[in-house]
C-alpha cells in the first residue's frame, strides 16, 4: 500500500518536474528541490526524533547512504530531469521501469539476493513493453526507432541510478537501524526512511549545487528567483518527490523486499498517460497504452512468479 501510493506520488512529481525543469533548469531545478526536501527533513527530523539531523546514523550507514544520494539523486535524477526535456515525463517514466530490473541485478551483485529465472522472464516484457512504445515503422515499413537516441540513454540512466541507488538505500537503512539502541529501536523505526533520505539530499544537494558553481552557472539561482511558476512547480515536485514520495519508498523496502516494492512502483507510467494528455497536450496512441501497461506486466512479474 505504501508502495502505491508512492506511484501517485511520483506520477505527480514527474509532472510537476517536466514543467520546472523546463522553466528553470535541470541543475537549478535539483538544487532547489534537494535544498527544500533538506529542510523539510530537517524540520520533521526536529519534530520527530527532537534533533534537526538523522539521529544514531553511524557512518557506515552515512557513507552508503551518501553514495545513495550521489548515485540515485545526482546521477539518476540528472538522467531523468534531461530525458523529461528530450521525450517528455510520460516516455521518461516509461524507462523507469527499468529500475526494478537494475534493482533486481544490482541486489544480486551486493546483497547477494537470488535471482531466478522468474526475473529473467519479468525483464524480457519489460523490455518488450519498452520496445512497443518506442518502436515504430518509416516511410518504408523498416522498423525505426520513434524517440532520439540521447533521450533513450536519459532512459536508460535514469532507471539503472533509481535502481542501483535503491539498493544502496537498502544497505545503508539496515546499517542504520543496526546503530539504533534496541530499547529506542520501536519508537523511532518509522522515522528511520525519512532521516535516510535527508542523508542522501545532503549528496544531492552538494552535488548539483558543486556543479552549478564548477559549470560557473551559479549565477542562474538568483535569476530563477523570478521564474515564479518554475519555483511553484518545484515545490510541488519537492513535496510528492524527494520529500514524500522517496522517504516512503525507503519506508517500503523496510517493510518488504526491494524488488516487490520498486516493483509496486513503477505502475506510474500507466498512472501517467492521461495527465500528460490533459497537461501538456501529448496524443496517447494505442501503441503507447500497450507498451506501458506490458511494461508495468512484465515489472509486476517480479513478485507475482
Amino acid at each position: 500500500m505504501i508502495s502505491l501510493g508512492v506511484a501517485f506520488s511520483w506520477t505527480i512529481a514527474a509532472l510537476a518536474s517536466e514543467v520546472g525543469s523546463r522553466r528553470l533548469g535541470v541543475f537549478v531545478m535539483n538544487v532547489w528541490r534537494m535544498g527544500v526536501a533538506l529542510l523539510l527533513s530537517a524540520l520533521l527530523m526536529w519534530l520527530v526524533l527532537g534533533a534537526p539531523y538523522p539521529v544514531y546514523a553511524g557512518g557506515e550507514a552515512w557513507g552508503w547512504l551518501l553514495a545513495s544520494g550521489v548515485v540515485g539523486y545526482f546521477f539518476g535524477d540528472w538522467c531523468l530531469f534531461n530525458s523529461y526535456l528530450t521525450i517528455g515525463s510520460r516516455m521518461g517514466q516509461l524507462f523507469m521501469t527499468l529500475a526494478p530490473m537494475f534493482t533486481a541485478l544490482s541486489a544480486w551483485v551486493m546483497i547477494g539476493q537470488t535471482l531466478q529465472w522468474t526475473a529473467l522472464l519479468a525483464m524480457a516484457v519489460t523490455l518488450l513493453g519498452i520496445a512497443i512504445s518506442v518502436l515504430g515503422r518509416d516511410g518504408e515499413h523498416h522498423v525505426a526507432v520513434n524517440l532520439p537516441l540521447r533521450g533513450i540513454l536519459y532512459g536508460i540512466g535514469a532507471g539503472l541510478g533509481q535502481g542501483v541507488g535503491l539498493v544502496l538505500s537498502k544497505i545503508g537503512l539496515d546499517h542504520y537501524v543496526g546503530d539504533v539502541p534496541a530499547a529506542v529501536l520501536p519508537q523511532v523505526e518509522d522515522y528511520l526512511p525519512f532521516a535516510s533520505n535527508m542523508i542522501r539530499c545532503v549528496a544531492g544537494l552538494v552535488c548539483f549545487a558543486g556543479w552549478l558553481v564548477v559549470s560557473g552557472h551559479a549565477g542562474r539561482m538568483r535569476q530563477s528567483l523570478k521564474e515564479h511558476r518554475g519555483l511553484a512547480a518545484m515545490l510541488v515536485a519537492v513535496f510528492s518527490g524527494p520529500f514524500i514520495g522517496v522517504g516512503f519508498s525507503l519506508m517500503a523496502v523496510q517493510y518488504t523486499a526491494a524488488g516487490i516494492a520498486s516493483t509496486i512502483m513503477a505502475m506510474t507510467p500507466i498512472l501517467i498517460l492521461l495527465p500528460s494528455k490533459w497537461l501538456f497536450h501529448q496524443d496517447i496512441t494505442l501503441r503507447n497504452v500497450v507498451g506501458a501497461v506490458i511494461s508495468v506486466i512484465g515489472v509486476s512479474l517480479f513478485f507475482l512468479l
